[in-house]
């Protein structure tokens, strides 16, 4: 099982007062040395967090250490083509609002417009960026699934938002377990790797790692704010040792 540890927020402190501190190179560097198996950074349209600059820029820490950047991207035609000149590894389509806090959930791929627009933009990636896989950040329902397959991608990544909630608040999470029990046996029928993201702590990330319900959890929000009281290399180290 794979950790990907979400750098955004490093950058989002940064934006906060429009300083050069801290560093998002610094971050990544001590991320990958302390186990996570890959970076991932949202470019989103608004630029709240991650700027144009940043891709690249740690894009050449992952190469460093010969470790994947999985740059998460919508379907914008400018970050589409931002994604391409900077040729990462894997690239994560997710849906983006401008008024959201965060990323609200999966992509909708029942309406035909939109699972077009995502369709159109994979085959586009596939096309310019040799060798790149992709992964549709969905919900974990059947439709959306089979949907997903017919799309030009390699995995999709579960969104597990509701669960990390429910669980940070007590409540009784195991039908969303079923449900990724069930999200996990269709993709390894329909060939498509299964990742989990979004919402997840060390707490919450426990039961899905005891039932190897995914094979790669990206998680970011948790871990910069852990690491305001532990260090990020303590954070990124017991995580990574925790999924092992």
């Amino acid at each position: 099982m794979r950790l990907g540890v979400n750098i955004d927020h490093v950058a989002t402190l940064r934006q906060a007062r429009g300083e050069s501190y801290p560093s998002i190179v610094e971050a990544a560097h001590i991320c990958l040395d302390s186990g996570a198996d890959q970076i991932t950074i949202h470019l989103r349209e608004d630029r709240r967090h991650i700027q144009d600059t940043d891709v690249e820029a740690v894009r050449l820490v992952t190469k460093k250490f010969g470790k994947p950047l999985n740059l998460e991207v919508g379907v914008d035609p400018e970050i589409i083509d931002i994604a391409i000149a900077t040729a990462p590894d894997w690239i994560c389509v997710v849906p983006e609002k401008r008024e959201e806090k965060t990323t609200e959930g999966g992509l909708d791929l029942k309406s035909s417009e939109n699972f077009e627009k995502v369709k159109k933009a994979c085959e586009k990636l596939k096309k310019e960026i040799p060798g790149v896989m992709i992964s549709l950040f969905v919900e974990a329902d059947e439709e959306t699934l089979r949907a997903s397959k017919k799309i030009n991608c390699d995995a999709v990544e579960i969104h597990t938002g509701d669960f990390a909630r429910a669980h940070l608040n007590g409540e009784d999470t195991s039908h969303f377990v079923e449900q990724f029990r069930k999200s996990k046996a269709l993709c390894s029928e329909l060939g498509l790797g299964h990742h989990a993201g979004h919402g997840l702590t060390a707490e919450s990330v426990e039961p899905l790692v005891k039932e190897k319900l995914f094979v790669e959890y990206n998680i970011g929000h948790w871990v910069i704010c852990q690491a305001v009281f532990e260090g990020l290399s303590q954070v990124v180290g017991k995580l990574k040792a925790q999924i092992q």
